[in-house]
């Protein structure tokens, strides 16, 4: 399958680490915050120098945006996968392990294989002066480990933006971007167009373009950028495009048409806005197929149905039941509300938010608040995570019509625990648990029902 050498890689069993467990492990990567955030490609390349190439040993697709990335990623490799291809996906953040970074044939890393992968990265730069970031580092170990699982292809989600991003140091088959609004607006700016510019950075010279974004503006961008670099473009509603056949609280079913037409193809996700991340990947397919690769259409379908993705309208309970999403900026929580209405009309709705003091607060409550009947305002353990009070101050100033602040019930804890217990005490048969807000506040959640973490301020790091 590959055409592309493996590079040489060092003999693992000759390495000797510094690191002796699990949790010494990722305290060491936590450690690496103290680097910060740094936009740049010079330590990233020096790191693939250093470990022999390894990214340049496999095919890779590179997927950017500023929501949708995630679920369009894990749906392209699900497909590759089936299709009997060795696929690594590298995505960010977690909810509640690492491992769920760093997988290879939708199976994840093994918290072994996370110390050997630390240890051999650490071993390789202890005798230089480069200072890699925790995403820097994350990022040269998820390469050098699909490189020694020898994949055939690698689909690599950017951790913000694009042009600047450590995984932009891959050249790849085909490059992915979607949605696009403001977040990380401290890092991209707080304007459409240069956050699209910076995302627009993961383009290269000849290599298709497919987006899903549906803004005239920012599609207009996106071709002019990608006509530059000689790039064919496939833009969501013209060159592809989807309908929804049938949605209920755990499934899709859609219709693609593009080079080819699928009926009645299944997701085990729901929500109105995966409809554009499962058109998306099934292009990027179809592309791969133009590009000479084989991609059966039974993979494609069976692919879809075998996904699995965390955070996204995801069940975690059911007595009571508890829904809990991802969406931590006003697009996401726009989208998420109106699925919400639709998949649960009769249902109460008790929401329990936790949301970053970096975010535009605001703009990610006032979508949700409009199909809750109770609000439980909450603090993740994290540093950034804005005070209830605050968000209850914030929800005070809702006076437009239909803001809808001053007819739902709002309490305050200081705890996503607390929040938990709360809301399981005001549950009845009538109501849904609704969690949103950040991935932080997901990711607590789920630890709080019963699902194992290390060190879950790792979550906090790009």
């Amino acid at each position: 399958m590959k055409n592309k050498n493996n590079p040489p890689r060092k003999n693992r069993h000759t390495m000797h680490s510094n690191l002796k467990n699990y949790n010494e492990t990722v305290n060491y990567l936590y450690s690496l915050q103290k680097h910060g955030i740094k936009l740049g490609l010079a330590n990233i390349k020096t790191l693939m120098g250093i470990l022999g190439e390894p990214h340049k040993s496999f095919h890779s697709i590179h997927v950017a945006g500023t929501n949708g990335k995630g679920s369009t990623a894990t749906a392209i490799a699900s497909i590759l996968t089936e299709n009997g291809l060795s696929t690594g996906l590298f995505t960010s953040p977690h909810l509640v392990s690492f491992t769920e970074r760093i997988r290879v044939d939708n199976r994840r890393i093994t918290e072994s294989e996370v110390i050997d992968l630390a240890s051999e990265t650490y071993n390789s730069i202890s005798n230089t002066d480069l200072n890699p970031t925790f995403f820097e580092f994350v990022t040269a170990m998820a390469f050098y480990y699909f490189a020694g699982k020898n994949i055939d292809w690698a689909v690599v989600e950017t951790g913000m933006g694009g042009r600047l991003d450590a995984t932009n140091v891959i050249h790849p088959d085909v490059t992915v971007i979607t949605n696009i609004s403001r977040d990380h607006c401290e890092f991209l700016g707080n304007n459409i167009s240069g956050i699209t510019y910076e995302k627009a950075g993961i383009i290269k010279t000849g290599v298709p373009l497919i987006t899903s974004s549906l803004a005239p503006d920012t599609v207009k961008q996106l071709t002019d950028m990608a006509k530059s670099r000689n790039a064919e473009i496939h833009v969501y509603n013209k060159d592809f495009r989807g309908s929804i056949v049938r949605m209920d609280e755990r499934h899709i079913t859609l219709d693609y048409s593009g080079y080819k037409n699928y009926k009645n193809l299944t997701v085990p996700l729901t929500g109105e806005y995966q409809l554009y991340n499962i058109c998306t990947a099934v292009r990027a397919c179809e592309i791969l197929r133009q590009k000479g690769f084989q991609i059966s259409d039974t993979s494609i379908k069976t692919g879809l149905q075998n996904m699995s993705l965390e955070g996204r309208l995801e069940w975690v309970s059911h007595d009571p039941p508890v829904i809990l999403d991802s969406a931590h900026n006003p697009e996401a929580a726009k989208s998420l509300a109106l699925s919400v209405k639709k998949l649960f009309a009769g249902k109460k709705i008790i929401l329990v938010a936790g949301i970053m003091d970096d975010k535009d607060i605001r703009g990610i409550l006032h979508p949700l608040i409009q199909v809750a009947e109770t609000v439980i305002l909450t603090k993740t353990g994290y540093e950034r995570a804005a005070s209830p009070e605050k968000m209850k101050e914030i929800m005070a100033t809702f006076k437009e019509p239909g803001a809808n602040a001053g007819h739902v019930s709002i309490h305050k804890t200081d705890t996503v625990t607390g929040a938990v217990d709360l809301a399981k005490s005001l549950y009845r048969k009538e109501n849904i648990i609704l969690v949103a807000g950040s991935f932080y506040t997901a990711g607590e959640v789920k630890e709080a029902l019963g699902y194992e973490s290390v060190l879950p301020r790792l979550r906090e790091i790009i």
